[in-house]
């Protein structure tokens, strides 16, 4: 066994010094600093605009979360529990969505196809954990709700989800939509519908905008695949 006046023992052992070295030091605080941020972010999550108790509510509030239970027969949830904290644009954007999701010129079918890209365009975890699971009841194949996933634009997509799907996802990345795109929708749909169909990517949009900020959490743990920026 080497004495304390080793040069292997001590402060002078290679294992120490290499520890100390400060390229090993600034690495320690990162991955410290790391950690911090994700705890931070964690915190943060619950901090931005958690929801709001019934027992808390206020009267516009109280009032708001009556007319969403009317009209929806379900508790204010998802999108809707951010929006709370305004409930004037809460009733008003739960009312534009009544229209949108369920009695829109495209039908429900290709509605649901549409939330789809806009939130995976949006990497928009909770609409996306919602709405696939009733885009497959509803008819949207499996392999072409794992392309949208994916980010690819899906083979084997029926002539009018390709023209919804080139429509949407034209308006989502050029915002902008081509005169070839939009002649084909509003030849296949007419314009009142080709309203209703930008009408969702915005309503779908303006969804996932506010739960992005809010950093609302799904409750089945469904996350998105993020794509580089």
């Amino acid at each position: 066994m080497p004495s304390n006046n080793s040069p292997q023992s001590g402060a002078n052992s290679p294992a120490i010094q290499r520890r100390y070295q400060p390229a090993n030091i600034r690495r320690f605080f990162m991955t410290l600093t790391s950690a911090l941020f994700v705890l931070t972010g964690i915190a943060n999550a619950q901090e931005r605009l958690p929801t709001i108790p019934p027992a808390q509510y206020t009267q516009a509030q109280q009032q708001a979360a009556a007319d969403f239970l009317a009209a929806r027969k379900y508790p204010v949830q998802g999108p809707f529990e951010p929006m709370m904290y305004s409930p004037d644009v809460m009733t008003r954007a739960r009312a534009m969505g009544d229209y949108l999701r369920y009695k829109s010129g495209i039908g429900n079918t290709l509605s649901e196809f549409t939330i789809l890209i806009t939130a995976r365009d949006w990497g928009q975890d909770y609409e996306w954990s919602v709405h696939a699971p009733i885009a497959a009841k509803a008819g949207i194949k499996p392999e072409v709700i794992a392309a949208i996933r994916d980010g690819r634009r899906p083979d084997g997509m029926s002539s009018d989800e390709a023209i919804i799907y080139d429509f949407a996802i034209e308006l989502l990345h050029n915002k902008r939509v081509s005169d070839p795109t939009f002649a084909a929708a509003a030849a296949r749909f007419g314009k009142p519908a080709v309203v209703d169909l930008v009408s969702i990517v915005g309503y779908y949009t303006f969804n996932a905008m506010i739960l992005n900020t809010a950093r609302y959490a799904t409750k089945d743990g469904t996350s998105l695949p993020h794509f580089p920026d």
